[in-house]
């Protein structure tokens, strides 16, 4: 399978900038088991929904991620915080005209200093020498919005790249598809039965990170911090007994409870996910997800080919484009039931 079989064209207007008005407002394309597409608007997600489902969302909450030093010579680092790695630690990319070296020195705004102690591949890990990495994000850091976001992060987007229900700090990218819920429809919709579980991945840097090998095989997934309680795998289990189904609230709750299963049924989890989810992948938690529109030729693009088929998932990627849809983290939402 090549890295080509997952691309499409995309208009670049396309590409949301800003979020909508409000949340549930966005628009919703269902992808339903049969092949058949439905426009609707968010706050209908309910329609496709039964009592006695499930809803899975992810509870991660988005640190101030985004920071900026300066090199002892005055050169500006822009640096991204991938995640934190204990009281003094950071492990991070960072974008220069010269990326420094290991051994480098980054001053950081407050006269905070940090040393450059190791590098792999794309990532960083820099030692700070006074206050801890979590204080510095604080006082100094800045919403992480997507590269394809052309602008500064405002006032508006401290709330609106956050879920009304984050609670665990640690990702420094929002999982997208929760965006979406606002707390009139959380609540409406457990009024009418379905009920919601929670798990915990904090969604890393490395999930913009382009795919480099035209064989989709020989990719390398990076890895995320993640845990499944074991409430949460009685939760699943109670709704399967009852005959309900799972439904994933983003690409990053599906993550997690198929690799909470990897050992041959959901148990609890808590680690690192390194798991790579491309066609022939063989689910066996998540019935439909909640998801975003994702970048060609991305991880993610696979990994919902993998659930709903992938010609299927690109006819209707063409269908969003030509009745314009809103691309990418701010954009529209399509509901998927998985292909059987």
């Amino acid at each position: 399978m090549k890295l080509s079989d997952f691309d499409y064209d995309l208009p670049p207007e396309l590409i949301a900038q800003y979020p909508a008005t409000s949340r549930s407002e966005s628009r919703l394309l269902a992808l339903t088991s049969s092949g058949a597409l439905e426009e609707r608007r968010f706050f209908s997600i309910g329609d496709f929904l039964r009592r006695g489902d499930l809803l899975v969302v992810n509870d991660t909450k988005v640190l101030p991620a985004r920071l900026v030093a300066r090199k002892p010579t005055g050169g500006r680092v822009e640096v991204l915080v991938e995640r934190v790695l204990g009281d003094r630690e950071l492990k991070v990319q960072m974008r220069a005209s010269k990326t420094p070296k290991v051994g480098g020195e980054l001053i950081f705004p407050g006269g905070e200093s940090a040393h450059v102690i190791e590098r792999e591949g794309d990532f960083y890990q820099l030692r700070f020498s006074q206050h801890s990495p979590m204080e510095v994000l604080v006082n100094h850091g800045a919403v992480p919005l997507p590269p394809y976001i052309h602008r500064e992060a405002d006032d508006q987007d401290t709330e609106r790249y956050q879920t009304v229900y984050a609670s665990h700090p640690g990702a420094v990218a929002a999982p997208t598809a929760g965006l979406h819920f606002d707390q009139a429809l959380l609540n409406q919709l457990e009024d009418r039965g379905i009920n919601i579980g929670r798990i915990t991945l904090h969604v890393g840097a490395g999930t913009f990170l382009p795919v480099r090998n035209e064989e989709v095989a020989d990719h390398r997934m990076h890895s995320e911090w993640m845990e499944v309680e074991a409430s949460l795998c009685d939760e699943v289990r109670t709704t399967r007994e009852r005959g309900g189904r799972v439904i994933a609230v983003g690409t990053t709750t599906v993550r997690a409870l198929e690799t909470a299963s990897q050992g041959g049924g959901l148990s609890p989890f808590q680690g690192e996910s390194e798991i790579f989810i491309f066609p022939g992948f063989a689910f066996s938690v998540v019935d439909a997800l909640i998801t975003n529109f994702h970048l060609p030729r991305t991880t993610l693009l696979m990994m919902i080919s993998a659930f709903a088929g992938r010609q299927r998932v690109l006819e209707a990627y063409r269908h969003a484009v030509d009745n314009k849809f809103r691309f990418y983290s701010y954009g529209d939402a399509m509901y998927i039931e998985r292909k059987q």
